[in-house]
């Protein structure tokens, strides 16, 4: 059964903040749902579904929901792949929607790494004393940035790819940054700023990492009849694929990931080319995460992502394929560790029209948004949607 058209995004809100050092990270949650409420013209009481993943504390939507004071709901899911989730979120919302096991699903994000001073991308990062794998690896001194900076090393081996052309994704995102108010870097950087800043895990640089922030986002998603019901721009999910990518016992390939199979599914069931996407907001933990999944998306060709990333191509007004024109995670925000909602709440706004005025893209009637959860070095989640303004 297909989901295409059958579940449309009504509310998405994202926090301003980036520093919450005097909230808890449940009055997030509810402050986030407040938000995207307002933002439908919804009430508390038209929520019959709710869904949040492992940046929630307690027993996640028990403890949430419970805390927001819903009391409708029939349907509830926490599922948890990492950044990934909230995309995988708003399919299986419109999957719950289709089989009228709810109406009007609400989706949430919150954390406070910032206040918390979570050194998350140099400092080990276990799952678990029960996850098969630490064992194995962290023993190796595994972290974030490794993870991801092995991936880098062997795409430039394999094609040629260079710092600076990674350095033209930073440069991207913080032209779209300094329109942004709520942005924690606004200042627009160069290739030079980016190669020159202090090497963090080769062959990643500090401006090649996302920023840590607190805060967080809210989705609404709700059936076609509620959605047409609304004074909102009317925005139809009508594609949305998921995957993941393991280890495969050590027979694995760094240089593509999972977006290669999430993506293909999104494409076929939403029956559009990437050629045809006028706007994509790409997973950015890293500048390698967007190459490697621009290329995995079939944006461009595998190994030629370098070329096609540089001299302004993902800049609003600018390049081909304008991205993350809210600065992203690696100039705007990355609230909880986890960027996935905002890179569909930012769809959102471009396909709505109501992106900032100096990155909207002109051509909105198509957009994508892609998330990445876990690590681009070894096991991960991908989640692909692609949204239509009808």
């Amino acid at each position: 059964m297909s989901i295409k058209g059958k579940g449309y995004i009504v509310g998405a809100y994202e926090h301003p903040t980036r520093l919450a050092s005097d909230k808890s990270v449940s009055q997030l949650h509810a402050e986030v749902a407040w938000g995207a409420l307002q933002d439908a013209g919804l009430s508390k009481d038209d929520i019959d579904g709710y869904i949040c993943a492992g940046d929630a504390p307690g027993l996640g939507p028990l403890n949430i929901a419970d805390y927001l004071g819903f009391t409708k709901l029939r349907f509830i899911d926490s599922t948890d792949v990492g950044g990934s989730s909230y995309l995988l979120h708003v399919a299986h919302a419109i999957q719950a929607i289709a089989l009228g096991r709810a109406s009007c699903v609400l989706i949430t994000l919150a954390g406070r790494p910032a206040s918390e001073a979570m050194a998350t991308g140099t400092a080990p990062r276990t799952w678990g004393v029960n996850v098969p794998d630490d064992p194995f690896e962290m023993v190796y001194g595994r972290t974030v940035a490794n993870a991801y900076a092995i991936v880098a090393m062997r795409h430039m081996y394999e094609f040629g790819t260079t710092s600076e052309q990674l350095a033209w994704i930073k440069v991207a995102a913080s032209h779209h940054a300094q329109h942004n108010p709520h942005a924690k870097l606004r200042k627009v950087v160069t290739v030079e700023d980016v190669v020159n800043s202090p090497m963090i895990s080769d062959p990643l640089h500090r401006l090649d990492c996302c920023v840590i922030t607190d805060g967080g986002g809210a989705l609404i998603v709700a059936s076609p009849e509620i959605a047409k019901s609304l004074k909102r721009p009317l925005v139809k999910v009508i594609g949305a694929g998921e995957a993941t990518k393991n280890q495969a016992g050590g027979y694995i390939d760094l240089t593509y990931s999972g977006a290669r199979f999430s993506g293909a599914r999104a494409f076929e069931e939403a029956g559009v080319k990437p050629s045809d996407i006028k706007y994509a907001s790409i997973y950015d933990s890293f500048t390698i995460t967007v190459l490697c999944q621009l290329e995995d998306l079939g944006f461009c060709e595998k190994g030629k992502g370098g070329a096609f990333v540089s001299d302004g191509n993902l800049i609003s007004g600018v390049g081909k394929l304008p991205f993350n024109t809210d600065g992203g995670g690696l100039c705007n925000n990355h609230p909880a560790n986890r960027g996935g909602i905002t890179k569909v709440i930012e769809a959102v706004r471009q396909a709505r029209g109501e992106a900032h005025p100096a990155v909207q893209v002109k051509d909105h009637s198509l957009v994508l948004a892609h998330g990445t959860g876990g690590l681009l070095g070894t096991r991960h989640g991908s989640a692909t949607l692609i949204m239509e303004r009808e």
